[in-house]
């Protein structure tokens, strides 16, 4: 193979680590090789057809914009399937300490696609329907998703704690009830918590009235496995954080799994004691983004079938772009639409995008209020450093404009389905180069210094408001 290939994917290779987390790059690129190629052409190999699937459909326009800007010229990616331990899934559970490391990617892959989650029995407060066939998974959820996989297999010993992160109706719940679905469909006999703070603390104070703390102690710690949602509502609660970090001290120390969910992360969980935030990090962390257009359309394809609908493909195309902030006003509106078409004596297959259009008026005017976009970040960037929004598009160098302009650009990566190339044309016509060097420059400074990343993690809360 020509040398200059593999240098070109050497150079390639680390751009994207730069410009990705070390968990998503770490999860779908770092095994990556080259095997053949040339000037105009790259091909990647991969360890299977499920890491083939996925970089195809998810991440083969952003390796192409990568490629062409370090090659500097317009290059063609491919894969071809090979040999190894790729599919992502397997590659968690095979993490150390994991009882599943000498298995096969393969089996494991298997595994996980027949796997049937579906309780054998109900579970207290757990939705049959959210399962891990159920869910539907995007670029935007892809670790998360592959995270959950890896603890319902090996429960308290792949990653413990695992505290999952996003915004409302992302799907956190939806995880933390697959992740129970399934641990019990393998382990029958395993005692399966499932709690939202608010429960617990309910029971914590109902135990301190009753003068039964040690009931409500024995209750939690004799768990197998503690899923506990929205973790967030235990900020400036100091005697139910005094009580749920000795319950995790005890249930970690004992080896039991720990599922966490919050709508932001752990660094950014005001009111809450420094030791109980170290030991959220203690696991793996992974958060829920919005999902692009091609995963809406996907869910509201799975949805539908729950709310007796066929809708037409223009229909589906229609409701997925209008509705971009989270998948529960998606499912909103199939309910709406489902009612509709109820009431109506309607066949779901014949409506039309203005019939869903006049029904869904008042859900599409709020929604438009909450869809984070370009403007949208520019403003509220601007805003952040008392500056004009037209600064953020000049050709001005100075630092205090320099630098909220690519914290802008980095916004817009991780919170919009736009590509590099237009983003950079939002920015005043500069090239995809120019981005990857912002998203670059702003996850240097985020990891280096707290308060950038806390003034980026208060825009990015600003945003979703």
């Amino acid at each position: 193979m020509d040398p200059s290939v593999v240098e070109l994917w050497k150079r390639a290779r680390q751009a994207l680590r730069e410009l990705l987390s070390p968990e998503l790059f770490n999860l779908w690129f770092a095994r990556l090789r080259p095997c053949d190629g040339s000037d105009s052409h790259l091909v990647l190999q991969v360890s299977n057809e499920f890491q083939e699937l996925w970089l195809t459909n998810n991440y083969l326009s952003l390796l192409k914009e990568v490629v062409a800007h370090v090659a500097g010229q317009p290059y063609e990616v491919s894969f071809r399937v090979g040999g190894g331990n790729g599919d992502p899934a397997a590659a968690m559970a095979a993490a150390p300490g994991s009882s599943a490391g000498g298995r096969s990617a393969k089996a494991a892959a298997s595994r996980t696609a027949v796997r049937k989650s579906q309780p054998a029995s109900p579970l207290e407060g757990l939705n049959p329907r959210n399962t891990f066939e159920t869910f539907v998974v995007g670029p935007n959820s892809q670790f998360a998703h592959a995270a959950a996989i890896s603890v319902s297999q090996n429960p308290g010993k792949t990653w413990n704690p695992l505290f999952i992160y996003g915004a409302s109706g992302l799907g956190k719940t939806h995880l933390l009830h697959a992740i129970g679905h399934a641990i019990h469909a393998d382990r029958p006999n395993a005692r399966i918590i499932y709690r939202p703070t608010e429960k617990f603390t309910n029971e914590f104070i109902e135990g301190i009235q009753n003068n039964n703390l040690n009931r409500f102690r024995r209750f939690y710690r004799a768990a197998d496995v503690l899923l506990i949602d929205d973790i967030q509502f235990l900020q400036s609660k100091d005697r139910i954080q005094e009580e749920f970090f000795h319950t995790f001290n005890e249930l970690h120390g004992a080896h039991r799994q720990i599922v966490l969910t919050s709508d932001r992360p752990v660094g950014s969980l005001e009111g809450l004691e420094h030791r109980l935030v170290s030991r959220f990090e203690w696991g793996l962390i992974v958060d829920l983004q919005p999902p692009d257009v091609e995963t809406r359309m996907a869910i509201v394809r799975k949805k539908q079938e729950n709310y007796g609908l066929h809708l037409p493909d223009e229909v589906v195309e229609f409701l997925a772009k209008k509705f971009r902030s989270n998948v529960r006003r998606l499912e909103g509106a199939l309910a709406k639409l489902s009612a509709t078409v109820t009431l109506r004596q309607l066949r779901s297959r014949d409506l039309t995008i203005p019939m869903a259009e006049k029904v869904l008026t008042d859900l599409i005017q709020e929604e438009s209020r909450n869809t984070i976009t370009v403007d949208k970040i520019k403003r509220t960037v601007a805003d952040h450093y008392d500056l004009r929004e037209s600064d953020l598009t000049s050709r001005r160098r100075p630092e205090h404009i320099a630098f909220p302009r690519q914290v802008a650009m980095y916004l817009c990566r991780e919170l919009t389905p736009l590509s590099l190339t237009a983003i950079g044309e939002a920015f005043g016509g500069r090239d995809h180069g120019t981005v990857i060097h912002a998203c670059r420059q702003v996850k240097n400074r985020m990891e280096h210094d707290p308060n950038v990343r806390q003034a980026i993690e208060l825009i990015i809360r600003l945003l979703h408001t």
